[in-house]
């Protein structure tokens, strides 16, 4: 639910009741990801989505049943549903993929003990802040639904009821999550020891958007730095020449950034998600900022030019010192051959080798492959399971 939190803490705020249907599970190819949401108010307003539209209306109708048992005044209870596909009626709700999804729709009305904790959580992932909510997934009736906050600091609000040494246990393993920048399943017991079988937790992460830099103030970084942010990156723009480097050149970026590329990343906060970009492809740029990019532990490291401007980068990369380990992580020249000639064509096969190294894909058209569409790989925080 913290992938649609922004809305849901306006609705909070505004104190409707609503309900919110979470992926929890998957199994063989399935569109959405464990913590993907859907949420619906009490006036029948749906915000998010669990499935790509496959099983949306029995979705739907579950968080609408969920406020409705509620509103004689008692707490609605949380519900797991699975949802496949149906061979014996084509109409039945499922996933014509084939695939398996578990979801957990839980209400969330003005007087529900777990209304404060999931409105903490919402109102956090709002500023952008690090937090985790683990909610029990699976297990008894009791216990579905309850929820548990998890700050970066290590301090958890709320409860998920029974055996107190449970919350503490599901804190750690949440906390844990929550440094590694993951959504995942947990098993526990229901006394808090880590024999599965008893329960099942489901821990949703949210943490600052990982971080895009574009070295060169060109024409086609501009067109990168929009396809960044429709990915979801939070994007800097540096260059060492003034004139180029501004604001106004680059009205999406986040950031833009005027000094010696090398330099600038040196001094910056990066970590494993972090891509570089480095469109420059000028040696007097590119060996400096490359010598020291190479050698950090980021996700991605690109760099533009044609196959001559690559072969002596290449060459004057190993006169500085790198090994070929080092080397193999450049992905030059930059980008998937899609024939562009274009910025914004450019910046699609950029952009698409980025998702691809991400989500461990071949780059290959589907028509080509027989591979799963949808599969999880060990760099996808958001899908990984603990």
């Amino acid at each position: 639910m913290l992938d649609i939190a922004a809305d849901l803490q306006r609705w909070a705020e505004e104190g409707r009741d609503f309900a919110v249907a979470t992926v929890v599970a998957v199994g063989g190819s399935a569109p959405r990801g464990p913590g993907a949401a859907l949420a619906v108010d009490g006036e029948g307003t749906v915000i998010g989505s669990v499935s790509g539209g496959c099983v949306e209306s029995a979705v739907y109708e579950l968080c609408v049943q969920a406020l409705a048992d509620g509103a004689d005044g008692a707490d609605g209870e949380s519900v797991l549903e699975r949802f496949g596909y149906s061979d014996e009626d084509a109409f039945a709700a499922g996933l014509t993929c084939g695939g398996v999804i578990d979801i957990l729709v839980t209400p969330v009305r003005a007087h529900d003990a777990q209304r404060a904790v999931l409105g903490a959580a919402l109102a956090a992932a709002g500023r952008g802040e690090p937090v985790a909510l683990a909610r029990v997934a699976r297990g008894p009736a009791a216990l579905l639904g309850h929820a548990l906050l998890v700050r970066s600091d290590g301090t958890a609000r709320g409860t998920l009821g029974g055996h107190p040494e449970l919350d503490r246990t599901a804190a750690a393993q949440a906390h844990a999550l929550l440094e590694a920048g993951r959504t995942g399943t947990v098993e526990l017991a229901e006394d808090g020891t880590h024999c599965p079988g008893g329960l099942t937790l489901l821990v949703e992460s949210t943490v600052p958007p990982p971080r895009m830099i574009v070295f060169g103030a060109i024409d086609f970084a501009a067109a990168l730095v929009r396809a960044g942010k429709f990915l979801g990156y939070h994007v800097t723009v540096c260059d060492a020449r003034p004139v180029f480097a501004t604001a106004a050149r680059f009205p999406g970026a986040d950031e833009v950034v005027v000094d010696w590329p090398h330099r600038y990343l040196q001094s910056t906060r990066t970590d494993a998600r972090t891509v570089l970009c480095v469109l420059t492809h000028d040696p007097r740029f590119d060996v400096p900022l490359l010598t020291v990019a190479l050698r950090m532990p980021v996700a991605f490291v690109g760099a533009m030019g044609s196959r001559r401007t690559h072969d002596d980068r290449d060459k004057r990369l190993r006169e500085a010192g790198l090994s070929e380990r080092e080397l193999a992580r450049l992905r030059s020249p930059i980008g998937l051959d899609l024939g562009a000639r274009t910025p914004e064509e450019t910046a699609l096969s950029i952009a698409a080798e980025i998702v691809a190294e991400r989500r461990g894909g071949t780059g290959l058209p589907l028509t080509a492959t027989d591979t799963p569409i949808h599969r999880a790989s060990a760099s996808d925080g958001r899908t990984a399971a603990a």
